[in-house]
């Protein structure tokens, strides 16, 4: 099967992708075309595939990443969003561009008067020259006249090439570090349920090799695209003003180029497309085997991840060859169209000559200007070549910037109760759900009419098996998640109407991982609060009982984690999430699977550090080991997004039901453990 027709069977599933407001997490990267965040606005339009859906709609965001080949409405669209973005990039630096495009015209102007000189000096100059010998004058004055012009304008053109070159250079560069900023910030900017599903070797190859390939466009291509088209432009007007017929040969040289030119066009935009796809495939593989490299080398998955990361590889590498071969075939014909109109002007002239049409200088110089007018042409080939690849990964970046998250910050937040501004609330921790409905899509709903009551200060623990809708709880309470329908209050205001900055200094989160990024433990204890001090750092790693084992470390609270923690162990990890959670001092305290990944004696130790860490605030902690639920005051037992037991742990055990179930089963655990 080539690779064109397996592309448009690949594309096919893909095309037709339609997401619903929010993605279940679950579904991996295949739903990646379809996600919350590209969900902005619904179709207007009828479709041509009868789906109801407009063309804007099917390729909005990075809905249409995988798509090979687009339709003319669709390629219309992407294209418009992708150039919309280079002109955005352009405008900070307008100011160079205008004067880039000053030096270009006035060097290639310089440029194309050279082959003028020549024509001037032969034909003007030579005869002065040997007039004045014959004379017995000097040629000096002469020599110099026609020298001095030729060395100026070589000067001239040479100079203001440097000087625009380094212009570019600047302009290019700064274009290309405002994208890489305006990249992260907006990819920080999006909502957790877009990352859930676009996974982090999309966003590298979007950073990395897309913005790679924009580089050599705005480094090489650009200035060889001005620089060319203006000494073309000056050197056909050149040949004009030399003789009208040579002109003539020139336009009808250009109408089998324009037709090369139009089919290289359309048989390399989907190479390239697909050389984006497939480079963007490579990198995620690769990503994913090195962030994975343990489970790699556990499961020994090194020769099948071999054989899938060649695959992946040689499908680029056969995207590269074929576009290279197109532009092999530009590049070859534009040569041969070039020398053949030299050819064509050397016959013509030449008999022109003969017949005392044409001046010897103008033939010589028509032959230069000839041959001159094509060697840009052949740069050009490059940067169209460059262009190909740099509009597809335009797309692509154009798309992911397209997003939006799903879960934004409200024009006019409200405050908390007893706050002055936006920003400096302090929550009590009353969270209520009321009639709350939740789905990861209309077919999925996890959450229907819910109703709970957390009163401030209390801790609770939820309980329940896998799938039932407990981590999503908590991912509404922290705001993940926006509700389909219904109400979430903190202390009586709509979590969605609350600021961001209100909400995350009153709603902390540990997760199950208690990931710890690279730097000193002082750092990321202070995550919360970087304007920490250190007496402060060093209270809450006491409070939870971190400060002992900080303290044995060769460099104490300056001592570098490592990529991931990867220096310290599981429990000493969770204990410094527990200090950063501490340090921030929340309202509201949420504890999400934090210590199932532990064994007995890492679990004993953070169980200490978790007692503290709770004090007086309101905590949901969610456990499928149960001894973190003896400390809590009140048990919910969640089946299928229902509460189906609540009560303290002593009255659930008491009454026999699911809750009894699952402690008699964890008791028997330890039994087994411990023997």
């Amino acid at each position: 099967m080539s690779i064109r027709s397996r592309s448009a069977q690949e594309r096919t599933p893909k095309h037709a992708a339609q997401g619903p407001a929010v993605q279940d997490p679950s579904a991996g990267e295949a739903g990646a075309s379809a996600g919350a965040a590209g969900v902005a606005a619904g179709g207007t339009g009828a479709s041509a595939d009868g789906t109801g859906a407009s063309v804007a709609d099917r390729v909005r965001g990075v809905r249409a990443e995988d798509i090979l080949e687009y339709s003319a409405e669709e390629r219309r669209h992407v294209r418009r969003r992708s150039w919309r973005l280079l002109r955005e990039l352009a405008g900070p630096v307008k100011g160079q561009l205008a004067l880039v495009m000053v030096l270009v015209i006035v060097s290639n102007a310089a440029r194309a008067a050279l082959p003028l000189i020549i024509a001037w000096a032969i034909d003007w100059g030579l005869p002065q020259v040997v007039g004045a010998v014959e004379a017995g004058q000097s040629p000096l004055p002469t020599v110099l006249l026609v020298g001095g012009a030729y060395v100026g304008a070589a000067l001239l053109a040479g100079g203001l090439l440097g000087g625009y070159l380094w212009l570019t250079a600047r302009a290019s560069q700064q274009m290309l570090l405002n994208l890489r900023l305006r990249v992260f910030r907006h990819t920080q900017r999006l909502s957790l349920s877009f990352h859930e599903k676009y996974t982090s070797g999309r966003v590298i190859s979007r950073q990395t090799s897309d913005l790679e390939t924009l580089r050599e466009l705005l480094d090489q291509g650009v200035a060889s695209l001005v620089s060319g088209t203006v000494f073309m432009v000056f050197t056909a007007v050149s040949i004009l003003i030399l003789d009208p017929i040579g002109f003539l040969i020139l336009c009808i040289a250009f109408v089998p180029v324009l037709i090369l030119v139009r089919w290289y066009q359309k048989a390399s935009e989907d190479v390239y497309r697909r050389s984006r796809v497939s480079s963007a495939k490579s990198i995620v593989h690769f990503v994913e085997t090195m962030t994975g490299m343990r489970a790699v080398q556990a499961f020994r998955r090194q020769r099948a991840n071999d054989a899938t990361y060649t695959r992946l590889a040689t499908d680029y590498r056969n995207d590269m060859v074929e576009s290279l071969n197109y532009f092999g075939i530009l590049q070859t014909a534009l040569v041969a169209i070039g020398n053949m109109t030299v050819v064509a002007m050397l016959i013509v002239g030449g008999f022109r000559v003969l017949d005392g049409q044409l001046a010897v200088g103008v033939l010589v110089a028509l032959l230069l200007a000839g041959r001159r007018v094509f060697q840009p042409m052949e740069m050009l080939a490059m940067f169209y070549s460059s262009l190909q690849s740099a509009t597809a990964a335009l797309e692509k970046v154009s798309g992911l910037l397209e997003e939006e998250p799903t879960v934004v910050e409200a024009a006019e937040p409200a405050l908390l109760p007893g706050a002055a501004k936006a920003g400096e609330g302090v929550a009590s921790g009353r969270i209520e759900f009321s009639d709350a409905v939740f789905g990861y899509g209309p077919e999925k709903t996890v959450l229907s009419r819910f109703d709970l009551t957390v009163p401030a200060g209390q801790t609770v623990a939820v309980v329940g098996q896998t799938g039932a809708g407990k981590s999503t709880l908590v991912k509404l309470i922290a705001r993940f998640y926006d509700l389909s329908s219904g109400s979430l209050t903190l202390d009586g205001v709509e979590l969605s109407q609350l600021s961001q900055q209100d909400l995350r200094r009153n709603v902390v989160m540990v997760t199950q991982e208690a990931f710890l990024f690279s730097g000193s433990i002082a750092e990321n204890i202070a995550l919360g609060r970087p304007d920490a001090s250190l007496e402060e750092i060093q209270a809450a790693a006491r409070a939870v009982g971190a400060h002992e084992f900080i303290l044995e470390l060769p460099e104490g609270y300056d001592t570098d984690v490592s990529k991931r923690g990867g220096r310290l162990s599981a429990g000493q990890r969770q204990l410094v999430s527990f200090a950063r959670a501490f340090l921030a001092d929340p309202a509201v305290l949420i504890l999400d699977e934090a210590t199932s990944s532990l064994d007995l004696p890492s679990e004993r130790l953070v169980q200490q550090g978790l007692e503290r860490l709770l004090g007086n605030r309101t905590a949901l902690i969610i456990a499928h080991r149960l001894s973190t639920v003896d400390i809590a005051d009140r048990v919910l037992v969640v089946h299928d997004g229902q509460i189906v037991e609540d009560g303290t742990p002593a009255e659930l055990i008491a009454a026999g039901g699911r809750f009894a179930a699952l402690h008699q089963a964890w008791e028997d655990s330890l039994v087994s453990e411990e023997d």
